[in-house]
């Protein structure tokens, strides 16, 4: 395995430790500004012109050196996290970088800061190996990506012409639960729904259950109505824009490892849905959109008895949609189902803004150097994995600037991200790093290939 060299990989530690230290989470709005500034300052130190463009909420950190005659990649990236509650489950302090154990442990060590970092670090890494690059570079790392990215459709419609780029790196990548490397080709797109419903003015006593209706017991019905017992989504119209599998998506799914069984044992599950298996469960993680009930909330839930009837009931969801699911679409489609289900009393109101899905095409030559390159410096072949069952802002990348993102990184399924004691492993550190190093070479034609 071909090892950052010391200087680098000290660097790689320095400036990681001043960005975790800042604790940007994006839920409670705070640090965005003093993090913004510390990832500008990093990028500065590349020789890159660096400014910060307001928007409606966090700043977006933007970044250039143009080459002219020359191609360009663009970095896409973020600088809040997400919060470290509990912060008793955690063995040491989440916003002081620690080392222990092979791994670098804090929030934001891997999603996204260790990731953001790993991408400076193959630049100069790059730099060092070839003097100056003969290609352009631009990065746009935003501020509010845990919180959806409400503002980044609109900021890179705005700023199109200066995020003009040939290629470009997507936030996040690694290896799969077998350590195969993976490259990520799409995400999926997001709808979030809050649903609330009163059936009386106040709470009232359970004595009053045969005349008046319980708001938890009609919420209840209401999102049961929803989808089936498998999974599958039964609002009329729902997959009526679902772009049909094509052949070579079809084979990437048959082909990719079956991980079954470290998959139950890391989530603690001895079933999937339907009871999915192979290429099944890869096909419904990756292609199959989803309806997702975060929480359900009515009445009393401490202990001992209260006897009463809740006059109230709320419910999350979320839609992860896929290509050509339409978010909005998909919200009126709830609404009619409700209503056509005799649940017009509940209320439906979008939550966070939606997300549009995405994808590129795994046969797009940039993604071809990347698969190469990530087969070479992990030794094994590389998982090429249509889509994340995640979301993410690609879709204004991919459609409005039409540039292939490529997502390949540091991160492995143990690395606890959004959870305590989150970390990233220094073996993937090193790997991730020499794989977007290994990959600009291929694709700019410099170095051995």
């Amino acid at each position: 395995m071909t090892l950052l060299p010391r200087h680098l990989a000290e660097a790689f530690s320095d400036q990681l430790a001043r960005l975790v230290a800042i604790p940007s989470v994006g839920a409670e709005g705070r640090g965005q500004a003093e993090t913004a500034e510390a990832v500008g300052e990093q990028l500065r130190g590349l020789g890159l012109d660096v400014e910060l463009h307001p928007t409606a909420g966090a700043p977006v950190v933007f970044a250039e050196r143009r080459v002219p005659g020359a191609p360009t990649v663009l970095f896409y990236n973020h600088y809040d996290v997400q919060p470290a509650d509990p912060l008793e489950l955690w063995d040491s302090d989440p916003f002081t970088l620690t080392e222990r154990d092979g791994n670098l442990y804090g929030r934001g060590a891997s999603d996204d800061k260790g990731q953001l970092v790993s991408r400076t670090i193959a630049l100069r890494w790059l730099e060092e190996r070839h003097g100056e690059l003969p290609f352009g570079v631009v990065f746009a790392v935003e501020g509010e990506e845990e919180i959806g990215s409400p503002n980044m459709t609109a900021y890179v419609r705005e700023q199109r012409e200066r995020l003009a780029a040939d290629v470009g790196f997507w936030e996040f990548g690694g290896v799969d639960a077998g350590d195969r490397p993976t490259l990520v080709c799409g995400l999926k797109g997001i709808l979030s729904v809050d649903l609330t419903l009163r059936t009386a003015a106040h709470d009232l006593h359970s004595a009053y259950g045969p005349v008046i209706q319980n708001a938890a017991y009609r919420m209840g019905a209401a999102v049961a109505s929803l989808r089936d017992e498998n999974g599958r989504v039964l609002i009329d119209g729902f997959y009526d824009r679902v772009r049909p599998v094509s052949d070579a998506e079809r084979r990437h799914i048959e082909a990719a490892p079956f991980e079954d069984d470290q998959v139950k044992a890391h989530v603690g599950v001895e079933r999937f849905l339907g009871g999915a298996t192979g290429s099944e469960y890869q096909r419904r993680l990756q292609l199959e959109p989803t309806l997702n009930v975060n929480g359900i909330h009515a009445g009393y839930g401490g202990p001992g008895m209260k006897t009463v009837l809740p006059a109230s009931a709320m419910a999350k969801l979320d839609f992860r949609l896929v290509p050509d699911q339409d978010p909005h679409e998909v919200f009126t489609l709830l609404r009619a189902h409700l209503d056509r289900h005799g649940f017009g009393d509940v209320r439906a109101e979008l939550g966070e803004e939606p997300e549009w899905p995405a994808r590129v095409d795994p046969g797009d030559p940039f993604l071809r150097h990347a698969a190469a390159a990530l087969e070479e410096v992990y030794g094994s072949p590389t998982v090429i994995v249509v889509s994340s069952g995640g979301s993410g802002p690609l879709h204004p990348f991919v459609e409005t600037l039409g540039v292939p993102m490529a997502m390949l990184g540091i991160s492995y399924p143990g690395g606890r991200v959004h959870s305590p004691n989150e970390h990233v492993r220094w073996r993937d550190v090193h790997r991730g790093t020499y794989a977007t190093v290994r990959t600009l070479e291929r694709w700019a034609g410099i170095g051995v290939v």
